[in-house]
Parts: C-alpha cells; structure tokens; sequence
C-alpha cells in the first residue's frame, strides 16, 4: 500500500527543521504529546512553553513503507546533525558514514573493495600453494568460513603472513566455495601437488570445510621477502578478512612496495 509519508517537525521560532519521521494515518501529530527525555521531546517541549506549536509537514506522500524509509533515510543523512533523530534509519549500509568523507571507500570511492588477507600459514594452508595455483582460502570453522565468504569477485585483497609482512596484492576471481568444488585449470585443487596436506581436512562439512577463493596474483614475494614497515606502523589484525578502507598509509605502502597500482585495479 502506498499510503506512507515522510513529515518533519519544524521550530516556529527559528523555522529550523529538528525532525524527520515516516508514518501513516496520524503518525505525524504523535509527537506533539510526547513526555520522554529525548531531545525531541525537549524542543517540543520548549516550543509549547512559549505558546507555540511545533510545525508539522508532510514532505512526500503516496509512499511505500521502502520507499518512505529511504527518503527518511536521504534527509537524516544530509541534515543529522542538525536534527533531534536518536536513530539514523534504515538503509544507513547503503550511505557514505558521516564524519569520514575525507577518507576513500570502497563500493563509494571504488567498484570492488580492498581488504587485508590473513594468510594464516599452518596445519590447513600453505603461501607457496596459494601463489602457485592461484588462490586464497580459510575454514575449519564457522567464524572463518563467514570470513571467506565476505569476499566477492573483483576484490582485491592484500595478503599477510603473521610477523612477516605483506607477501602478495591479488584480485578475487571468484567467490568462495568449499575446497572439495574448487577446480583450478579444469583440475579439483585437491589433486594438485599442494604441499600442505591437509587441505582436505573436513571438506564434507559445510560449517568446517575449507573455502577458496580463486586468485589472480597482481604481485607476489616469497615469505622470506615479505614487505614490512615498523613505524609507522601498517595495519594488521588477526582476523581473516578486513578492510583497509581508512588506511591510506598501508595502502600507499602497498602499491609502493609492490609496484601496484591498487587505485586504477578497484576503480
């Protein structure tokens, strides 16, 4: 039913917009009555004490719910700090964040996202496979599998090997899938000659399996000639996938130390 409207509340005093909401039927006027300690509450409160009442206008009508919420949405994201909203309604992944607009993002700034890769060289993977055939890969539980998953074609990732260094820049061919599907060059990846041999590890169990993600190397290096820089300092964590959105030195010590312009590949 399109029968939503979006309204605001404005103060008679100064005609300063202080209120966005979405509704139907009588929604707009429910605030006027309203006794929390909100901020909201206090404006109106302060109005009616002189006499006055708020001004209440309906600025769209004839909405869906959806449409509704992302006009509320377009309004709160442009004039949020001005207003008494405690939330920042819905649709607030598909906006820039406030507060962040001399940073680049990803999916903004970017097509693709670039993210930081935790190797994490052990018992289930090996760098030497990963940039022999072509690929990166997480599992053995649910939290890593989810990491793997976040991944989507035409990322690029950054990839870390724990005090090391940065070893590889590499763009996602494909999302991930269980290693026991993963075929590189028509071949199952399981009967390649990996040199970690315990790939296979619970790769009939969806929650635990390992996942992989095909890659292209733009760049590589071998653990021995990881890229590194103390201070100051790169960014790291030991999660499994996380973005470098916010981090322009680690990105500009990437592409310097790897020759790769990271800009024009996500672009």
């Amino acid at each position: 039913m399109n029968d939503y409207y979006v309204y605001v509340y404005i103060d008679p005093r100064n005609h300063e917009e202080f209120y966005y909401g979405k509704g139907v039927g009588s929604r707009r006027s429910a605030h006027l009555d309203d006794q929390s300690h909100s901020d909201k509450a206090k404006r109106i409160a302060e109005i009616q004490k002189e006499g006055l009442t708020p001004i209440v206008r309906v600025i769209a009508r004839g909405l869906s719910e959806a449409e509704a919420l992302l006009v509320e949405k377009t309004l709160l994201w442009k004039l949020a700090k001005w207003t008494t909203n405690i939330s920042t309604g819905h649709f607030a992944d598909k906006f820039w964040p406030h507060n962040t607009l001399h940073k680049e993002l990803s999916g903004f700034d970017f097509r693709n996202g670039l993210y930081y890769y935790n190797v994490g060289e052990g018992t289930h993977r090996n760098w030497d496979d990963q940039v022999e055939f072509g690929f990166i890969s997480a599992g053995q539980g649910a939290r890593w599998r989810k990491a793997m998953l976040g991944f989507n074609e035409g990322d690029v990732v950054a990839a870390y090997l724990k005090r090391r260094g940065f070893v590889g820049i590499g763009k996602i061919l494909s999302r991930a899938s269980r290693i026991k599907d993963v075929k590189i060059k028509g071949r199952p990846l399981l009967q390649l000659p990996l040199r970690c041999r315990r790939m296979a590890d619970n790769c009939d169990d969806v929650e635990r399996s390992e996942y992989v993600c095909r890659v292209e190397w733009l760049a590589s290096e071998p653990r021995e000639q990881a890229k590194w820089r103390a201070a100051p300092k790169l960014y790291t964590t030991t999660h499994v996938r996380a973005s470098l959105d916010g981090q322009p030195e680690t990105m500009s010590f990437l592409e310097r130390e790897f020759k790769v312009s990271i800009r024009e590949v996500i672009a």
